[in-house]
């Protein structure tokens, strides 16, 4: 396979507390999104935040990477439900992404308990966008059988 590349552009307009910006993806699936440093830190009032698209990419990543473990061990899921909820936090130096908590639940014939938490927290270490945050962001994963 070819390496695949990803874009997505941003435009600001303003100083940080009272400007705003778009996101727009290349692929044009989504239209252009919204931000402000009010929806990082107060408030979402219809628009994005960088740590809401992290959260979205890595709720996705991980399904992918669990749904793989599950169908490499002859479990594949009928269904996987996760969120991920990024952490924006200021601490010592400034702000930063201090975390993401992925949640999942699965609906996957086969398998108990321990094997399909055994499972989410292999994904939870092998899908690629946990690997880019890994050492900067704590990561962790609540894992539940509908």
């Amino acid at each position: 396979m070819a390496d695949a590349q990803s874009r997505a552009d941003a435009v600001w307009e303003g100083s940080l507390a009272h400007g705003s910006g778009v996101v727009t993806m290349a692929s044009g699936v989504v239209p252009g999104l919204p931000v402000t440093w009010a929806s990082r830190t107060a408030r979402s009032a219809g628009k994005t935040s960088p740590e809401e698209l992290v959260a979205a990419a890595h709720a996705s990543c991980y399904c992918m990477a669990l749904s793989h473990i599950l169908s490499e061990k002859g479990t594949p899921p009928e269904k996987l439900e996760a969120s991920a909820t990024v952490t924006f936090a200021e601490g010592e130096g400034g702000f930063k992404v201090a975390s993401s908590a992925l949640a999942v639940k699965g609906t996957v014939p086969g398998i108990d308990e321990a094997a399909f938490k055994e499972a989410a927290e292999a994904a939870k270490d092998g899908c690629p966008i946990s690997g880019a945050l890994k050492g900067n962001v704590e990561l962790s994963v609540e894992a539940t059988l509908a």
